[in-house]
């Protein structure tokens, strides 16, 4: 039976995904929120959609079935909590929270797990690499077995202060944007990087040793803000929980034009993904990979026009519509979610103790 979908958040971001979930053969009906009035009314007017809700509270206070979040990132483990509660199944952007405090975002973990065991309902986190072609084409392969056993993995996301980070923070704080809010720790942004991989292989990591570079003279990554936090580039190593090890690398200071993805290495079959393309592996040799084709199935319209993020928009909207018209759990639940998230809080926490060797805290595998 088709469902009703509220977007939350029109920002930016949130915008590019109101057209495919309005564009979704299984949804009924879609209904706006957000804060700014003016925004509200411009996207109503844009997408010719006429319910509109000035609150989470006075949209989860409706008949809708399910809400997807696209709002500030610290907002969206409070806000898919109390969508949960109110009886509704919750998506939000990426990551599941954001905040300077390590232990802190770690106790939202464990408050979304417990929220999405007790209520029954579904909390699904968009992150685009899953969905991107690479991810597909390694999935396919992994599935019929031809990495043989995983033994190695690296996970980057290259991403320029420059290109665009500034006026990101200056959007999410709005009208509350000062200097002392510059910043940000980039293993505290990490499932651009580890979503892929813990995707493929099927292993969670669970150790980390990490280290971090601060700029020499860097005005934005300082001491004493909001964030606390010198480091514009971390890197870690990880064992995972297969047996394989991995390293992951979150650069916000690097003279590239920016790249999130993954290299892949087993004992038969490896994929390595770089600025210059996509290449198969063996010990025979290699071969270009060509991933203008791959694709999963979707529904006709939305398979027009898949959207940013290398066409993972679309595919995130059918996943969280599907797995709740069809009542199961999606491909990044809650459990999916925080194994995503904590590798980069511990990676943080282990930069700070010069590398010190830390176990990341685990919630196990989703019920059933």
């Amino acid at each position: 039976m088709p469902i009703s979908v509220g977007m939350v958040g029109l920002g930016a971001f949130g915008t590019h995904f109101i057209q495919p979930v309005k564009d979704h053969p299984e949804v009924a009906r879609v209904a706006l929120c957000d804060l700014d009035e003016q925004k509200l009314a411009d996207r109503s007017q844009q997408f010719g959609i006429d319910e509109c809700y000035r609150s989470l509270d006075d949209i989860l206070a409706t008949d809708i079935d399910a809400v997807m979040i696209i709002t500030q990132p610290w907002l969206h483990a409070p806000q898919a909590i109390q969508a949960m509660e109110a009886g509704k199944h919750a998506y939000s952007a990426v990551p599941v929270v954001m905040l300077p405090d390590g232990d802190e975002m770690l106790d939202w973990c464990d408050r979304l797990i417990e929220a999405a065991e007790r209520t029954g309902m579904n909390y699904m986190m968009g992150e685009t690499g899953v969905y991107r072609p690479e991810t597909i084409y390694c999935r396919r392969r992994a599935a019929a077995g031809e990495f043989g056993h995983f033994t190695y993995a690296e996970g980057h996301y290259f991403h320029d202060m420059s290109h665009g980070l500034y006026d990101v923070a200056r959007w999410r704080w709005g009208d509350r944007w000062d200097d002392s809010r510059r910043g940000g720790i980039p293993m505290h942004y990490p499932t651009h990087s580890t979503g892929q991989i813990i995707d493929i292989t099927g292993a969670h990591m669970t150790h980390v040793s990490a280290l971090g570079y601060a700029m020499p003279g860097d005005d934005w990554f300082l001491p004493g803000t909001y964030w606390n936090n010198i480091y514009s580039d971390q890197v870690g190593l990880f064992r995972m929980s297969d047996g394989s090890m991995a390293r992951i690398a979150e650069m916000r200071r690097t003279g590239t034009p920016g790249i999130d993805t993954f290299r892949l290495y087993g004992t038969q079959g490896s994929f390595e993904r770089n600025f210059a393309g996509s290449t198969w592996l063996t010990a025979d040799g290699q071969e270009p990979v060509d991933l203008s084709a791959v694709e999963d199935p979707l529904p006709e319209k939305l398979a027009a026009n898949k959207g940013g993020h290398g066409g993972s928009h679309a595919y995130l909207v059918h996943e969280f519509v599907m797995s709740c018209v069809e009542e199961r759990l999606p491909r990044v639940n809650a459990w999916a979610s925080v194994r995503y998230l904590a590798p980069g809080i511990m990676a943080h926490k282990s930069a700070l103790r010069d590398g010190e060797l830390l176990e990341i805290p685990d919630w196990g595998d989703p019920p059933g």
